[in-house]
C-alpha cells in the first residue's frame, strides 16, 4: 500500500458526498479524488469539503481530478448511475447503467489502477458482477456494499425493540440487497444469547410477530426514507464510509458486502450480501453461517431473483 491512502469517488451525487463527507469527518483517508460526469459539480464539492478541513480535524488532501489519479489509488469507489424512471423495468434500468459502466470501468483499469473496486450503485449486486466483469478483477477485489446498511438497520431495530444497543446485536441481513432480502433469525444474538431464546424466555414480553414485522421494516425501509424525502443518502453514505476503513485498515473485520461466491452455501458465480472478512486485498474470505433450512430456501430463491437479471 501506498504511504498516502488515496479514495477516488465517482459519481457526486448525494450518496456518493455523504460518503465523502463521512470521510472528512472521520479522517478515513489522506486523499480524496472527485470524479462526476459534470466536471463543474465535482470541482464545486472539492471546494466545499476543502472549505471545512480547517473545522474537521482531517488533513485530507481533497481535489477534482481525472481518471488517470486511479493509478494510485487505493480504492475506487462508484456510486454513479442512473435512477430508475416510473414505469421502467429493472432489465432497461440495468441496461442504462450498464452503459454508464462501461465508460467508468475502461478509464479506471486503463490507468494502472491495481487496488479495491467498491460499488454501492444500484442495483448493487449486480453491478458489482459487471464491474467484476469488465475490469477482469480478481472477485476478491471488487466489493458491492450489498447489505451492509440493510444490516446497520436491523441491529437498530432489534436494539430498539430489545433496549440494547445496536453494537451488542449480533446479526445479519443477507441475499440481494433488495425485496428478496432476509434476515436469518437463527443468526441473530444479544451478545452471545440467540434473540430467539430472549424471546422464548420473556414470558410474553417479546414475540416472534415483532421479529417478523422488523424484518419488514428492514426490507422496506428505504421505500419510506424515498417518499418521505425523495433519495436515501446518509445511511449509506456512513456505511460505505465503514467498508473503506476496513479495506485501508486492514482490519479483517466482518461485514455483510455483495461478494463472490465459489461454493459457499451451495452457490456459485453469483455476488449476493453475505458476511465476510474484509481486508487490505478486498475479501479475504466468505463466512459461511449455519441457516437453517428455511433460511437456506430462502437464500437459494433471493439467489435466483439475482440470476434473472440476467436472463435477456
Amino acid at each position: 500500500m501506498r504511504e498516502k491512502r488515496r479514495v477516488v469517488l465517482v459519481g457526486c451525487g448525494m450518496v456518493g458526498m455523504s460518503y465523502a463527507y463521512a470521510m472528512m469527518n472521520q479522517q478515513t483517508c489522506d486523499e480524496l479524488v472527485l470524479i462526476d460526469y459534470n466536471k463543474q459539480k465535482a470541482d464545486g464539492e472539492a471546494m466545499d469539503l476543502n472549505h471545512g478541513l480547517a473545522f474537521s480535524g482531517s488533513h485530507m488532501r481533497i481535489w477534482s481530478g481525472t481518471y488517470e489519479d486511479c493509478k494510485d489509488a487505493d480504492i475506487v469507489t462508484i456510486t454513479a448511475g442512473v435512477a430508475q424512471q416510473p414505469g421502467e423495468t429493472r432489465l432497461a434500468l440495468l441496461e442504462r447503467n450498464t452503459a454508464v459502466f462501461k465508460s467508468i470501468i475502461e478509464p479506471v483499469t486503463d490507468s494502472g489502477f491495481n487496488g479495491i473496486f467498491l460499488i454501492a450503485t444500484n442495483p448493487v449486486d449486480v453491478m458489482t458482477k459487471i464491474t467484476c466483469e469488465l475490469s477482469g478483477f480478481n472477485p476478491k477485489r471488487v466489493i458491492g456494499s450489498g447489505t451492509s446498511l440493510d444490516t446497520a438497520r436491523l441491529r437498530y431495530l432489534v436494539g430498539d425493540y430489545l433496549k440494547v444497543d445496536p453494537r451488542s446485536i449480533h446479526g445479519y441481513v443477507m441475499g440481494e440487497h433488495g425485496d428478496s432480502e432476509f434476515v436469518p433469525w437463527s443468526q441473530l444474538h444479544v451478545s452471545t444469547k440467540p434473540v430467539l431464546d430472549i424471546i422464548a424466555e420473556s414470558k410474553g414480553k417479546y414475540c416472534v410477530e415483532d421479529l417478523e414485522k422488523i424484518e419488514v421494516d428492514v426490507r422496506t425501509a428505504a421505500y419510506k426514507i424515498i417518499e418521505a424525502k425523495k433519495a436515501t443518502y446518509y445511511g449509506i453514505g456512513i456505511a460505505l464510509n465503514r467498508l473503506t476503513k476496513s479495506i485501508l485498515g486492514d482490519e479483517n473485520s466482518v461485514q455483510t458486502v455483495s461478494a463472490y461466491l465459489r461454493g459457499e452455501y451451495g452457490q456459485t458465480g453469483i455476488f449476493i450480501g453475505v458476511p465476510a472478512i474484509i481486508n487490505a486485498q478486498g475479501v479475504q474470505s466468505v463466512l459461511e453461517c449455519h441457516l437453517t433450512a428455511d433460511e437456506q430456501e430462502r437464500f437459494d430463491a433471493s439467489c435466483n431473483t439475482l440470476r434473472e437479471y440476467f436472463v435477456h
